[in-house]
């Protein structure tokens, strides 16, 4: 995958993605596997808006039941055996387990019967071939047993609780890489780096974009027949040129999710919140937050905390106060966890769109269903088509339903999608753990198993493309430090492969070194020299790296 902006000017597509989230690079996936020619550009690094501020859960919707939402569900259950079917590296089961209390909605009866529609809605869960993908059935436990499961569980009223399986991204970040990866592999021509600063008009007609390197400022015009606007909370941005009177305008709140010390090692635990006072009237409201602590690789994942956002999408940062207001509700939530400021290792914040704000608690009430606007119908332009996700699971179908109107909208009729039965890079793997134990047995005389472990899972049936390095070098196959079974080859193959072109991209989004927490100065010079040497850095451009590199691990001011 190479960054060549040339190519990018020199023809004209037939859609042209803007934002290189995981709906722009699910959409260039499906798009380039229907045989369209595509290009896609991002205006930071693939996946490093809110695609990588996640609680990591590629879920079947059970709380949809509450409002006996199935078809949500049935999206929902779909999207999830898709995604562990054509990214079996990237995801996998995860048990998720609940207390229950009392006699109400808490209760064990009532979580049976949750547990019990879930089985019937998900019938075709495991329609997978291999048999570590497959979820088995909900069930109810005693009160022993979900002691032992969570200790210090609160236990007024505890009755027991209910198991349910989901399933969860072991590395998010290279999940979105790998869609990105895929439609360029299939002939899309991709480039992060590259802002979109207006359009390219004929008359009412979007005929392709103006845009800016954001690496060395030169402007340059991309040209598309059709242009799909997947920017996120950056949409409207991309919209403010065509000057159209309709307002465009979407609710956002920010979404912040904590990585701490492990609380609970195998499972994900829902939590419900405690009930908040209400601002300046001392009257204690009913919360309907519910908190989720997942494990994640030797950490938990916290989240997800949301607050009614009003500000630029560029100016949007996760503060102190609202880390250590966060780790407060957990703790009253969940005693014994007993968090400290110094046990939150990192902590990811994004915006997502918001319906409201509950007037009487404040509350945010999430957006549920996404949208795709054809701006001939809103705005009487042709050739424009915005899309606005609502969570990551489902991005794939999203954007599935999207290429079908650019389809439409080119005259076309749309062939059957095929990003469905498709393994994404890396996903050609029959048998999972069948295929991790071949490989650890095969590589024993090179690698731990550790090693061999950590680039299965993050690189899949690609993984051996890590090890070519190690042909003519054999110090490429060293550890990036002690602490993580990051070997230096992967830093190398992110920059001349996979488009890396800062230091933080490297960090947070092609390796692992830096998604669960700053690892470390030494750890990153490491890294730094490596780029510097490829990517021709100066000393002033070394330590500029660096310094943005750690300030990540800083909430904003």
């Amino acid at each position: 995958m190479k960054r060549d902006l040339t190519q990018l000017s020199s023809k004209t597509y037939d859609v042209l993605i803007v934002g290189g989230g995981i709906y722009g690079a699910t959409a260039a996936w499906d798009a380039t596997l229907r045989g369209l020619s595509v290009a896609l550009v991002e205006k930071g690094d693939f996946g490093s808006a809110t695609s990588s501020n996640s609680l990591k859960i590629v879920h079947g919707g059970l709380r949809y039941l509450q409002n006996a939402d199935f078809k949500r569900m049935r999206e929902s259950i779909r999207e999830r055996r898709i995604m562990m079917q054509i990214a079996p590296h990237l995801v996998h089961p995860l048990p998720c387990v609940m207390p229950t209390y009392g006699y109400s909605i808490k209760s064990k009866e009532a979580m049976w019967i949750a547990m019990l529609l879930n089985d019937l809605i998900s019938f075709d869960r495991n329609r997978l071939s291999d048999p570590q993908k497959h979820l088995p059935r909900g069930k109810i436990i005693s009160k022993q047993e979900c002691q032992q499961i969570i200790p210090g569980v609160e236990e007024k009223k505890l009755t027991g609780g209910a198991i349910w399986y989901d399933a969860q991204m072991y590395n998010s970040e290279r999940l979105t890489l790998s869609f990105v990866l895929s439609a360029a592999e299939a002939g899309a021509d991709v480039a992060n780096y590259v802002k979109v600063t207006g359009f390219l008009m004929d008359d009412y007609r979007v005929m392709g974009v103006k845009a800016k390197d954001v690496l060395t400022g030169d402007g340059l015009e991309i040209r598309a027949k059709i242009v799909l606007n997947t920017g996120g909370p950056w949409a409207e941005q991309v919209l403010e040129s065509l000057n159209s009177r309709r307002n465009h305008r979407v609710l956002w709140s920010s979404a912040m999710n904590l990585v701490t010390r492990q609380l609970i090692p195998k499972y994900a635990l829902g939590l419900p919140g405690k009930p908040r006072l209400k601002a300046g009237k001392g009257i204690t409201k009913k919360s309907s937050q519910l908190y989720f602590i997942a494990p994640w690789r030797n950490y938990s994942l916290i989240g997800t905390v949301h607050a009614p956002y009003y500000g630029s999408p560029d100016e949007y940062g996760v503060t102190e106060e609202q880390i250590q207001t966060f780790i407060d509700e957990i703790n009253a939530a969940y005693p014994a966890a007993n968090l400290k400021r110094e046990d939150v290792y990192f902590f990811y914040g994004g915006l997502l769109p918001m319906a409201k704000v509950n007037k009487h608690t404040g509350e945010v009430k999430l957006l549920k269903h996404y949208r795709i606007n054809d701006h001939k119908k809103q705005d009487g332009i042709e050739g424009l088509v915005s899309v606005i996700g609502v969570k990551y699971t489902t991005a794939r179908d999203v954007s599935e339903k999207a290429i079908n109107l650019v389809f439409k909208k080119l005259g076309k009729e749309p062939p059957q999608s095929m990003s469905a039965m498709t393994p994404v890079y890396g996903g050609d793997i029959e048998y999972f753990e069948e295929f991790l134990t071949q490989e650890i047995r095969g590589r024993a005389n090179e690698f731990s198993p550790e090693i061999v472990q950590h680039l299965v899972y993050n690189y899949g049936s690609k993984y051996s493309e890590i090890l070519k390095y190690l042909k003519n070098d054999r110090k490429w196959g060293d550890r990036v430090s002690d602490r993580y079974p990051v070997i230096k080859a992967e830093i190398l193959y992110g920059i001349k492969e996979e488009m890396a072109q800062k230091l933080t991209d490297v960090l947070l989004r092609r390796t692992e070194l830096g998604s669960a927490g700053n690892p470390g100065n030494e750890c990153l010079k490491v890294c730094a020299t490596i780029m510097a040497k490829e990517l021709g850095w100066d000393a002033i451009r070394i330590q500029r790296e660096l310094e943005e590199a750690k300030a990540v691990y800083f909430p904003k001011s």
